[in-house]
């Protein structure tokens, strides 16, 4: 029993050895030039380099640990979706490219301070305290689910068509009732609608979201509902 224990010790802290030196190991293909595509799971010295760059572009992933993991996967998708690359996750060439020429700070915000053609950065305050009152206690994904349904409204010819417009909409958002409305949103409030905004939407076009273990309205709970995402619903 002591030697199985004794060989397990030791076959864990060669593990524990390999991922540390594996994380600072950086592939002879990045020396010449040539870099292999990075995806969850990756570790080395070049997926730590990617780490810092984003870090330096503000998607806080510090401390760089070198290991491709699900907080680095998901800021490769928000950085690829900010600049209009196809979201797949993988740290590819376009991707590697967008982020060395600084290409976001151009798609993100423009000299006129807009997020897009039809956004304004004022949208994008309004629409994070709408997040941050109405789903302070969700996940990043909830939030940013929050937000799309927001975002979908002002393209529907059933609600305003401005994020104004739909946050205001008389008994439309509890934030609004309450005040909540006007507190200052949280960081993760700001991302996730700026998120919403450039058209990513984790709930399927959904247009009302509600908590069923608060709502009794009989007509909300008529929508044809898509999905659950923390505590909410969304539907049609």
């Amino acid at each position: 029993m002591l030697k199985e224990n004794k060989f397990m010790l030791l076959f864990i802290i060669g593990i524990m050895v390999t991922l540390m030196f594996g994380s600072f190991y950086t592939p002879a293909e990045a020396e010449n030039g040539v870099y292999r595509d990075l995806s969850l799971g990756m570790i080395g010295g070049d997926v730590r380099q990617m780490q810092i760059d984003l870090s330096k572009k503000g998607y806080k992933l510090e401390p760089s640990d070198g290991v491709f993991g699900l907080k680095t996967h998901q800021a490769v998708l928000y950085f690829q979706r900010r600049n209009d690359l196809k979201a797949t996750g993988v740290f590819d060439k376009k991707t590697r490219e967008a982020l060395d020429g600084g290409r976001n700070k151009a798609r993100s915000q423009n000299k006129r301070g807009t997020v897009s053609r039809s956004f304004s950065r004022d949208d994008v305050i309004m629409l994070a305290r709408a997040v941050s009152g109405e789903a302070r206690g969700e996940s990043f994904e909830g939030q940013v689910a929050v937000a799309a349904v927001i975002v979908n409204r002002t393209q529907s010819r059933d609600f305003p068509q401005t994020i104004k417009g739909v946050v205001f909409q008389p008994g439309a958002f509890d934030a609004v009732e309450d005040g909540q409305i006007w507190l200052e949103p949280s960081e993760k409030s700001v991302k996730a609608a700026e998120l919403a905004l450039t058209g990513y939407d984790p709930t399927g076009n959904a247009i009302y979201y509600w908590n069923p273990a608060k709502s009794t309205n009989k007509w909300i709970w008529s929508r044809p509902i898509i999905k659950r995402i923390g505590s909410h619903v969304f539907a049609r």
